[in-house]
């Protein structure tokens, strides 16, 4: 009996077994079928990330300022290769190179043990022999390139090597430039290595394309005119600016020194900033019509009126004395005269008439203190104190570009205003998008909803009357042109001293701000020069260095818009 009953629970305990392991066996076939087939056909498979191309930049006109192109390149992993000779021979075959110099290469110590690169730019027929040798990869990657050199380097900035913005444009617009990758799956082998393709999750998505509103041509104008003037005064540094003044799109701008984009760690990196954007300085004389403007919009002088300018020395408690440039003596001057002789105390004068909230306001209206919104980082906002942190000084050196500090492109668009009648504009530089299937959109540009900052007959008299007389009277002559009439206003400011108070004797800013033709302006030019060498015994103020420059612009660029008909 005792036989028995170990017999059947050992007959039970076998059926259980039995049991649980044929249950294992369905729960395995079935219950758990995908997952497994999932986890097992995973370990032969790698997804590899496509990377997409990179959008290209081109200026108004079509010319490709940056662009992405496939670059293959042919490596070898030297760790699975058991004949390194024969392997080296065949490469040298296919590539033409010797086989010596390739054995050399995968053999020689410190050598990458997994990737050694045997040859870059390779043409896909080389790539595809190269890829059936055992040991050998092609790795294929987009590479930027920028075919207009350092031409409008500020602008377009430039990328990593492995395609993110870091400068300029490509960093401003770099989530509409650097596109969405994709998904490819390959069959490995034991070594994760791709043996065969499989499939493609997702494609990649290309990056837009943008369409800047820079002009290459008046680029090169700007560009050429400004260096040779930049080395020939063996100056610091050197900015120009084109912009139309009704849109405030920046036709050109060039900031120097410059850089290669190409090669952009060949040049200190102090080089690589847009100056137009990030210097700040005190515009000098540059400032005045602005300060002219705000006191006949708000009715504080009027056109016909005398100032007296106290024989070129003017003090008084509380804010010291002021001389003019070159120790000129005035005495009655009208608005006009003023700005013509560009006399320091005849706008110390207006100044103090100005109430200082409204001088303030005036500035602020005109954009001084706040940044301009132009799309491309590293923008400063320049310096304008609040009125509760003025001295005496302040209302008789502001008038005449002291105690304020400003950006090249705060005063082009500045200027932009006083030419458009009074009327805001904001300067931009890219006007559209393009995707990969070549569908433009226009960016649509932030409208003002400020409207007229002046009475539009007060900023044309500034311009038609006034500024226009600057040139063919006063300290602008030097840029007057037979075909076209300009408008502008020299500025020679001192620079500040760094190390102590005061400003310096020997290092001036030289600028000249214009625009033409002075009956519909389209065009305005900034030309400014810091620290030209004055030991030269060339000179060294707006109207010697700088207004020869920006005349010169302005007559290319109003020539090379009539030839194309605009």
């Amino acid at each position: 009996m005792h036989r028995l009953r170990l017999a059947i629970f050992l007959m039970i305990m076998l059926m259980a077994v039995f049991g649980l392991l044929g249950w294992r066996c369905i729960h395995l076939q079935y219950i758990e079928h995908d997952r497994f087939n999932f986890e097992s056909t995973k370990q032969l498979q790698r997804i590899e990330e496509q990377k997409p191309q990179r959008g290209t930049i081109v200026d108004c006109r079509g010319k490709i300022l940056a662009a992405s192109n496939r670059i293959n390149t042919i490596f070898v992993d030297p760790s699975i290769i058991e004949d390194k000779k024969d392997v080296s021979c065949q490469l040298g075959d296919i590539l033409d190179t010797g086989a010596h110099i390739i054995c050399q290469d995968i053999t020689k110590p410190g050598v990458n043990p997994r990737y050694v690169k045997i040859r870059e730019n390779a043409t896909d027929d080389q790539c595809i022999k190269a890829s059936r040798v055992y040991g050998v990869g092609v790795e294929t990657k987009w590479q930027r390139s920028y075919p207009a050199g350092r031409l409008a380097a500020h602008i377009v900035g430039f990328s990593s090597k492995d395609n993110f913005g870091l400068e300029g444009i490509e960093l401003q617009y770099e989530d509409q430039l650097k596109g969405t990758p994709g998904e490819s799956v390959f069959y490995v082998d034991a070594a994760r290595r791709p043996i065969r393709f499989k499939e493609q999750k997702t494609k990649p998505v290309d990056g837009k394309g943008l369409i800047l509103t820079i002009d290459s041509t008046i680029q090169q104008f700007v560009y050429t005119e400004l260096y040779n003037r930049y080395t020939e005064y063996q100056a610091e540094s050197a900015i120009a600016i084109v912009a139309e003044p009704k849109t405030g799109a920046i036709l050109a701008c060039v900031s120097l020194p410059d850089f290669d984009p190409q090669k952009p760690g060949a040049s200190p990196p102090d080089t690589w900033r847009n100056r137009a954007i990030t210097d700040q300085f005190e515009p000098g004389s540059l400032m005045k019509p602005f300060v002219v403007a705000i006191a006949l919009d708000n009715g504080i002088v009027n056109k016909t009126e005398k100032i007296y300018c106290e024989k070129g020395s003017y003090h008084g408690k509380g804010f010291g004395r002021i001389g003019e440039y070159g120790n000129h003596s005035y005495g009655n001057l009208t608005v006009k005269e003023i700005l013509i002789h560009s006399s320091n105390i005849g706008m110390a004068k207006i100044g103090q008439r100005l109430k200082r909230q409204t001088l303030y306001d005036g500035l602020w209206m005109f954009g001084f203190s706040k940044p301009t919104g132009i799309d491309i980082p590293g923008e400063t906002t320049g310096m304008l104190r609040t009125v509760d942190k003025w001295t005496g000084y302040s209302e008789t050196r502001i008038p005449y570009g002291q105690e304020i500090t400003v950006t090249a492109m705060q005063l082009v668009r500045a200027f932009c205003i006083l030419a458009n009648g009074g009327k805001v504009v904001e300067p931009y530089l890219v006007k559209a998008t393009v995707d990969d299937e070549g569908n433009v959109e226009k960016l649509k540009r932030p409208g003002s909803s400020i409207g007229y900052i002046l009475k539009p007959e007060v900023a044309d008299w500034v311009v038609k009357d006034a500024l226009v007389a600057v040139v063919n009277e006063g300290t602008g002559s030097r840029a007057k042109l037979e075909k076209w009439q300009l408008f502008g206003k020299t500025g020679t400011a001192n620079i500040a001293k760094s190390d102590s108070r005061g400003y310096s004797e020997t290092d001036w800013v030289a600028s000249f701000i214009a625009g033409a033709p002075a009956e519909n302006p389209r065009v305005v030019v900034l030309v400014s020069i810091r620290k030209p060498n004055r030991k030269l015994g060339k000179g060294y103020t707006g109207g010697t260095v700088a207004s020869p420059v920006a005349a010169k612009i302005i007559e290319k660029t109003l020539n090379y818009l009539e030839n194309r008909g605009q």
